[in-house]
């Protein structure tokens, strides 16, 4: 069972489309005969990526675009949109999906902040402004997806301007899909990709093969695909070391850190370690 807006002959665009998730999802709309625009940064893994996909589709390269996009830059993104209706003329699914890491703790890097900031949260936002209007004005089913992290709700200590990147594309995703609901006459929705742990060029960290834990970025592309046919907003994955269970505790003790007045990130806080364990190990209410 797939959504009602993936439908044969109709376009997808994908942003950070070249590796990852970005690159599985892309191929697996491709095989469901979808033409797709695969978007990234400029170079040899975007055109690999185009070449890839183009033999999963039913037209082959004919139904596939290699647009080279820095989502951060909004002139870049327009010119994807205009490539994407030019191309193939009916849009039925966006995913603003590229990424960076390595941003910096609260007052580390603070270039690292602007470029994780830039691509994460501003690639997400010229997305969403470049591409929600012509969806709504397409009058037809279609989907944005936004693709967030556990990161920007559990917000682990490390990697702080990470973290506020995937905050940020949360709540500008719940809005985006509060906004679209109260359109008149709107068949376009919004739904928000939060990974688990996939083995990508961005978690590999140097290793060459899978680590047992991770998902494979197929498996999480299925996962949203599964996900979207249900309707879900929050594409909540799991993976092979964390159950849906075990996140919604971590969730739930995040914002109990608000409710019961704990330090900030007490998960991480010495003083309230065990009280954290056994709130893992209790029963579920």
């Amino acid at each position: 069972m797939s959504h009602p807006a993936l439908t044969p002959g109709r376009a997808a665009v994908v942003t950070g489309g070249a590796s990852g998730i970005g690159l599985a999802t892309a191929a697996r709309l491709a095989a469901m005969g979808l033409k797709v625009c695969i978007a990234d940064l400029p170079g040899s893994a975007l055109d690999g990526a185009a070449e890839n996909v183009a033999r999963l589709a039913r037209n082959g390269r004919a139904d596939v675009r290699a647009v080279p996009t820095d989502v951060s830059k909004h002139d870049d993104v327009r010119r994807l949109r205009e490539t994407a209706l030019e191309s193939f003329g009916d849009i039925a699914f966006v995913m603003n999906n590229a990424g960076v890491g390595d941003g910096g703790g609260p007052w580390e890097n603070y270039a690292g902040w602007q470029r994780v900031l830039s691509v994460n949260l501003w690639g997400v936002i010229n997305g969403i402004h470049e591409f929600a209007p012509a969806l709504i004005a397409q009058k037809k089913p279609a989907l944005i997806v936004n693709t967030g992290s556990k990161q920007g709700i559990t917000t682990p200590p490390g990697d702080a301007a990470y973290n506020v990147s995937k905050a940020g594309v949360k709540v500008a995703t719940e809005a985006l899909a509060h906004a679209l609901r109260n359109e008149p006459g709107c068949q376009v929705t919004a739904h928000l990709m939060i990974p688990g742990f996939v083995f990508t060029g961005m978690t590999a960290q140097g290793r060459k093969e899978k680590p047992a834990d991770a998902w494979t970025p197929e498996q999480a592309a299925d996962f949203m695909l599964e996900s979207l046919a249900r309707g879900d907003f929050y594409i909540l994955c799991p993976d092979n070391a964390v159950t849906r269970e075990m996140d919604e505790r971590r969730m739930a003790w995040a914002m109990g850190d608000i409710i019961e007045n704990r330090p900030a990130l007490s998960r991480w806080h010495p003083d309230y370690k065990d009280a954290f364990e056994n709130f893992l190990k209790a029963p579920k209410r």
